[in-house]
């Protein structure tokens, strides 16, 4: 069985895997004050029998780095990953957490990704265990794009665009995939660099604003079962046309539990409701409600 979690924390982004394998991973920060201390106390018991543990740090903007000391500090973040950079920020928005990023970015434990990046246990099983099943498949590291995003986020502008695309994918069932808080206007930059798998579940990058809007190109071949739509202000959203989606604002926490090769979804608002999901009828778990099950893609 793996979980697959994206949980509610306002206006962030925060994300754990816990794989069937030896693995735990966990994707971006945005703890406050009044969830810090509950989430991290989850963190712990869900990784507790977990030997491999990773941090993915799409890009250090405070909704994304928010709380990193606290984490770190509770944890100890030992497999630090992220694309190489030299971000900034203006002596304004300059945080502890971001000055905790640069030290992990910066440290000797820190793993730089990229398209094509490999390392062991992450995607590549050994006689001791097998691996995680996260691939990377941007940035390329030559693209003139890119290398644009890096220079204005090295001179302290945003550096949305310096985030992975990167997926979760389970043997004989779903995919998962994430892109960060990639602008729409990039994608539409890069979008013939690279070619994107089918997918069960998107999650929208840029909190589902239309600010991020996924570009028609990449939509087609991913053609996404499930859009996840983050936790933006509502003006501010794009809700995928067409597309079946789940939005945070409303669901709350969502689960993922891949088992039996289905995902049962469940989510934290007990009067959220879907109707493209099958009703297996299976009862509440993982402190949640049963929303309903994704037979995955074939």
């Amino acid at each position: 069985m793996s979980i697959v979690k994206s949980l509610s924390v306002g206006l962030g982004d925060m994300y754990y895997i816990r794989h069937s394998t030896d693995n735990f991973t966990m994707i971006d920060c945005s703890l406050s004050d009044e969830n810090k201390k509950r989430i991290v106390e989850e963190l712990k018991n869900q990784s507790i029998d977990k030997r491999v543990k990773r941090f993915i740090s799409t890009h250090p903007d405070d909704d994304h780095i928010g709380g990193l000391t606290y984490l770190d500090d509770q944890l100890g973040i030992i497999n630090f990953y992220c694309l190489a950079n030299s971000a900034q920020k203006k002596y304004e928005d300059w945080t502890q957490d971001f000055a905790r990023y640069c030290a992990l970015r910066d440290g000797e434990n820190a793993s730089f990704v990229y398209k094509g990046f490999s390392r062991k246990w992450t995607n590549q099983s050994s006689e001791e265990r097998r691996c995680s099943g996260v691939e990377f498949l941007w940035p390329i590291l030559s693209n003139k794009d890119y290398q644009d995003a890096l220079r204005l986020a090295a001179n302290a502008a945003s550096p949305n665009n310096i985030s992975p695309i990167f997926t979760y994918s389970i043997a004989e069932g779903p995919t998962f995939l994430w892109m960060g808080d990639l602008e729409s206007d990039f994608q539409e930059k890069v979008k013939n660099e690279i070619s994107l798998p089918s997918v069960d579940v998107l999650f929208a990058p840029h909190h589902g604003r239309r600010s991020g809007k996924v570009c028609a190109k990449w939509l087609d071949q991913m053609s996404p079962s499930i859009v996840v739509i983050g936790e933006a202000p509502s003006e501010h959203l794009d809700y995928y046309p067409g597309y079946e989606t789940i939005t945070q604002n409303s669901a709350g926490d969502i689960i993922f539990d891949c088992m039996d090769g289905k995902v049962h979804i469940y989510v934290s608002s007990n009067t959220y409701w879907v109707d493209f999901l099958t009703d297996e009828n299976r009862p509440n778990a993982h402190g949640a409600y049963y929303l309903g099950t994704h037979n995955p893609k074939a």
